[in-house]
C-alpha cells in the first residue's frame, strides 16, 4: 500500500497542517458542500455557511483525525475505531460521502500548499485518504 517514505511524507505534511486545521478542514466541507450538495442533509442541525463556528469546529475535528491517523498509518484501524462506530452507528452517514471529502481534501491541500503539494506528495495523500475512506467505511458490511 503506502511505501515507508510515503508513509513518513503523509505524516510530516498533517504534522504542518495541525496548527491550520480549522482552515483546511472548513474549506474541505465547504468544497464537498459545493460540489456535492446532497452531503448538506447531514449537517442540517449546525450552521454550516462560510466562517461558521460549527464548520470551522467540525473542519477541524476532521483534520485532527485525519492527522492522528497519519502518525501511525499501520494502526489506521484501531485508531479510527470510536469514528467508525460513530459514523455508521450514531450518524448513520451515507460512506460514500468520506470518498466525496477525501476528493476535496486533495483539492483543499493542493491549494493550500502549492508547489510543495508535488505528484509524488499528491499520490500518497490520495492513497491514503482513500484508505482512510475505506476504514471508516468498514463497519457498514
Amino acid at each position: 500500500m503506502l511505501s515507508r517514505k510515503e508513509k513518513s511524507l503523509i505524516k510530516e505534511i498533517w504534522e504542518r497542517l495541525t496548527p491550520v486545521a480549522e482552515d483546511i478542514g472548513s474549506d474541505a466541507l465547504l468544497r464537498m458542500f459545493a460540489s456535492y450538495p446532497g452531503t448538506k442533509t447531514y449537517f442540517s442541525h449546525l450552521d454550516i455557511s462560510p466562517g461558521s463556528a460549527h464548520l470551522s469546529s467540525h473542519g477541524k475535528k476532521i483534520v485532527l483525525a485525519i492527522a492522528e491517523g497519519a502518525k501511525d498509518i499501520s494502526q489506521l484501524t484501531v485508531t479510527l475505531a470510536p469514528l467508525q462506530t460513530l459514523h455508521a452507528y450514531q450518524l448513520r452517514i451515507d460512506p460514500t460521502n468520506f470518498k466525496l471529502l477525501s476528493h476535496c481534501m486533495l483539492v483543499t491541500l493542493a491549494c493550500y500548499l502549492g508547489e510543495e503539494f508535488t505528484p509524488v506528495a499528491h499520490a500518497a495523500m490520495d492513497k491514503y485518504l482513500s484508505a482512510f475512506a475505506a476504514v471508516l467505511s468498514e463497519k457498514y458490511r
